[in-house]
């Protein structure tokens, strides 16, 4: 019996014994758990912290663009006041401008111009990349667009001849061509001869008998053949154009850096043919387009000469890559990521020299408002100024770009 009792003992012991060590593990346990709570809570606090910190910080460079998103810029402006750099996508719609299409009329004069279809603006939605320093842009990059409305071309024509082909009748006034201009009693060539009469004679036409005119004039009546007049008076036309030189010339403003730029510059066609003409330019981009800067005068009210110093200057005197293979002389639309895959593609030169006008005109040299080409009005979006200094505020990032352009209107002017 004691034996038993003392088995039973040693029995209730060791039970008692592995309770306690039980409680003890299930105590420790209990206490790693509440510290790995403790720790989860403490660390998932943080992160939000932090998330919530990052989350005005600026969007990474490969964010996805959505092309549904349309910010207002002023409540864009005012959700980036805080301090540091920030980026965003901006997806505005915006103008899609036409292109003008010059097409040549032997039948009109050289170097005058007419509208025969008026261009017409389309619409795009254009997205935007902007950069803020502590709420001030300080950057923008067009980065994609779309087209959503087609614009419609403008189409003009420009004179390549003397002039309109005219049929002569009686009564006109015609002009000798000849030197030697024969008058004879009949209309043949067999006639008897009555005088010769030097060119540039002035003579009214009485009738017409086919290939002859029967004419009066110069103490003289007789036929003499239409072949050897013209219904142009050379003589005046060459004093017209003296005239015309002299007072284009004294028209024309000298240069200076702060120059007014939305205003034609006066210098004739022949002279936007004379300064551009230049052994810099290799591929005569400049040469073969000079008519273009002096029809741009004639629209649009801009400085051609400043337009074609921009092109001198964007495009190395044609010889760029975007030049030769885009026909783009201003490296239009390309911007700093992608220059050469960002910038438009034209069919020919005058296509760009046309554009970069009309965008300068209404966007950069005049004010909101003001009333410019075909009655559109300026927006006035990049506004600075009428001078080099002002369109450089927001047209080249470069701060020396006004300073290049001008050397080159500087140089382009003391070739006339």
């Amino acid at each position: 019996m004691i034996g038993d009792s003392m088995k039973a003992k040693d029995k209730n012991k060791k039970h008692a014994k592995i309770s306690i060590k039980n409680i003890m593990i299930l105590f420790a346990s209990t206490t790693a758990l509440l510290c790995l709570v403790a720790c989860y809570s403490y660390y998932i606090s943080k992160s939000k912290v932090l998330a919530k910190e990052a989350s005005s910080e600026t969007i990474k460079e490969d964010a996805e663009i959505s092309n549904a998103k349309k910010l207002d810029i002023d409540e864009l402006i005012n959700s980036n006041t805080g301090e540091g750099s920030t980026t965003e996508y901006v997806t505005e719609e915006a103008e899609l401008e036409y292109i003008t299409k010059y097409q040549e009329n032997p039948e009109l004069p050289t170097g005058t111009i007419q509208v025969i279809q008026e261009g017409r603006e389309g619409k795009q939605e254009v997205t935007t990349k902007k950069v803020y320093e502590n709420g001030q842009v300080m950057s923008e990059e067009q980065v994609n667009s779309k087209v959503t409305k087609a614009s419609v071309n403008k189409i003009v024509e420009v004179g390549t001849g003397k002039g309109k082909t005219y049929e002569v009748k009686e009564g006109d006034v015609v002009y000798t061509t000849s030197d030697r201009a024969e008058v004879r009693v009949e209309p043949s060539e067999d006639a008897q001869k009555v005088a010769t009469l030097s060119k540039g004679t002035e003579l009214t036409v009485l009738s017409i008998s086919g290939e002859w005119y029967q004419i009066a004039g110069s103490g003289t009546r007789g036929y003499v053949k239409s072949e050897s007049t013209t219904n142009i008076n050379q003589n005046q036309i060459e004093e017209e154009n003296d005239s015309s030189t002299v007072q284009a010339e004294e028209n024309i403003e000298k240069p200076t850096f702060d120059m007014i730029l939305n205003k034609p510059s006066g210098l004739s066609l022949e002279q936007f043919q004379k300064v551009l003409t230049d052994s810099k330019d290799t591929n005569k981009i400049m040469q073969n387009n000079a008519e273009y800067f002096y029809y741009i005068e004639q629209q649009y009210n801009i400085n051609g000469v400043f337009v074609a110093a921009i092109a001198i200057h964007e495009s190395a005197w044609g010889t760029s890559k975007i030049a030769q293979n885009k026909h783009n002389l201003f490296g239009y639309g390309a911007y700093d990521s992608n220059p050469y895959g960002g910038a438009y593609d034209f069919t020919d030169y005058s296509e760009c020299i046309d554009l970069i006008a009309r965008v300068l005109v209404k966007h950069y040299l005049n004010p909101k408002g003001t009333i410019i080409y075909d009655g559109e009005q300026a927006t006035g979006k990049y506004y600075n100024g009428p001078t080099l200094t002002g369109v450089n505020t927001k047209y080249a990032t470069d701060k020396n770009w006004a300073n290049a352009v001008y050397n080159h209107m500087e140089y382009l002017y003391n070739k006339l």
